[in-house]
């Protein structure tokens, strides 16, 4: 055991303890991640609208059917009051 070397002791004599800076590795890492998640949230975001506008065109349409419905069944209750008279 005598090639292990002294434990670090880290409490200061004022009673404190002495704050140790992450190793630079885990600094990187932590960045990474913080890039990574807001790249995700960035590409969901993109994703999300795309599927929105995706749906612009889906919704006019059944709107356009829905009014021609509509229409229809004002013209053929019109035309049913007309042939009793």
């Amino acid at each position: 055991m005598p090639n292990r070397l002294p434990p670090e002791i880290e409490l200061l004599p004022d009673g404190t303890y002495r704050t140790r800076q992450a190793p630079f590795a885990a600094r990187i890492f932590r960045w990474a991640l913080i890039v990574a998640f807001c790249a995700a949230a960035l590409a969901i975001a993109a994703l999300a609208l795309w599927f929105a506008l995706v749906l612009i065109p889906v919704v006019i349409a059944a709107a356009v059917i829905a009014w021609l419905a509509f229409r229809y069944q004002v013209w053929r209750a019109r035309g049913r009051d007309n042939w009793r008279d």
